[in-house]
């Protein structure tokens, strides 16, 4: 056995963590003296231990540093862990860069440019406003919702858009002259501009977007469309994702997009009536059969407490299920009361998650 001060030094955790993580429930002692309440540990514990201290200097949460002390016999599990938080890291990377060249601004506007001028390829850029439309919020009273964030960072040009009740995101490559910008344009001009995209096709392969203070401009051969920006702060969508989307997803299945539409949009098809606010919409219930691909479920078994079951929006899915525009995409459930992510298998950046409905 090793005392709390042994483990301590073997793993590079303090002693004040130690019992922390014994508190938490995550690296609890082998053995409590129950007299002097004195913990001990064995020397198997020092491994674990150790891999808690790696993930607690990269500054994971404790519920995903618990998740992968349960699965740290399971690579592919622990992986994916590892692989979220990265993003997470990367993400927060990408939000300091972006608030530092808004300082660097407003310190000394004269010397930095504020026009951020794309070039990017008008079919992926199409791709990829049909990829988030859907999302977009139509409620008078939520104006910050009605539009479409657009963000050009070092990675890439990301598009946004939600409702509340769903969230899809698309990114697309490019070539930038100027500043990393972020800004939230209205529906009618993505509208506009998604038309014009259309209108290039055959006699051009690229786009031009010009952004500055006032004016957001969309081109394509010869023809612009342009739009002031809204006036709003655009929900941080990273921390939306990052609270619904924690860890890595209990199941994901590759299903074939045309069968599952069929099976949800098909006449007879089994669905849950509910209602909010006075609202009736209808529910389809997703679950796993006994070789875990994905099944449509009826309303006898939607409430089966041992099952894998998820609820959502039907008409929210065939929206997502469309704009997915992939001959498979990759579903991820996690249980009735997290969300459902689709995701398209070649690209990790374009997805949509779809808020659940209680069963």
């Amino acid at each position: 056995m090793r005392s709390i001060g042994e483990l301590a030094r073997a793993s590079g955790l303090t002693v004040s963590a130690l019992r922390f993580y014994d508190r938490s429930g995550v690296l609890v002692p082998a053995l409590v003296d129950p007299v002097t309440g004195y913990r001990w540990y064995t020397d198997d514990q020092v491994a674990p231990a150790r891999l808690v201290a790696g993930l607690r200097r990269v500054g994971m949460p404790l519920a995903e540093i618990g998740a992968a002390l349960r699965h740290r016999s399971e690579p592919a599990v622990v992986g994916r862990l590892l692989d979220a938080h990265l993003r997470r890291l990367e993400d927060g990377l990408a939000d300091a860069r972006r608030e530092l060249s808004r300082v660097r601004a407003l310190i000394d506007p004269e010397e930095t440019p504020m026009t951020t001028r794309l070039v990017l390829h008008r079919a992926d850029l199409a791709a990829a406003v049909d990829a988030v439309r859907f999302a977009v919020g139509a409620d008078p009273e939520l104006p910050v919702l009605a539009g479409v964030l657009l963000e050009v960072e070092p990675d890439g040009v990301r598009l946004v858009a939600t409702d509340r009740h769903r969230l899809a995101v698309a990114r697309t490559g490019w070539k930038m002259d100027g500043p990393p910008v972020r800004v939230l344009v209205p529906v009618g001009f993505v509208d506009e501009a998604r038309a014009l995209l259309d209108t290039g096709a055959g006699i051009t392969p690229e786009a031009h977007v010009t952004v500055d203070r006032e004016t957001v401009e969309v081109s394509v051969a010869g023809r612009a469309v342009r739009t002031a920006p809204l006036p709003y702060d655009f929900p941080d969508h990273r921390r939306l994702l990052h609270g619904h989307l924690t860890g890595a997803p209990a199941h994901r299945v590759v299903v074939d997009v045309v069968a599952l539409r069929a099976a949800v949009a098909a006449e007879g098809a089994p669905v849950l009536v509910k209602e909010h606010d006075g609202v009736r919409a209808e529910v389809t219930v997703l679950g796993l059969d006994e070789r875990g691909g994905l099944r449509v479920v009826g309303p006898d078994e939607a409430a089966e407490a041992d099952a894998v079951r998820v609820g959502v929006n039907r008409e929210y899915l065939l929206d997502a299920l469309d704009a997915g525009d992939r001959g498979q995409l990759l579903l991820e459930l996690d249980g009735p009361i997290a969300p459902l992510a689709v995701r398209r298998p070649d690209d990790e950046h374009a997805f949509s998650i779809l808020m659940p409905v209680r069963l």
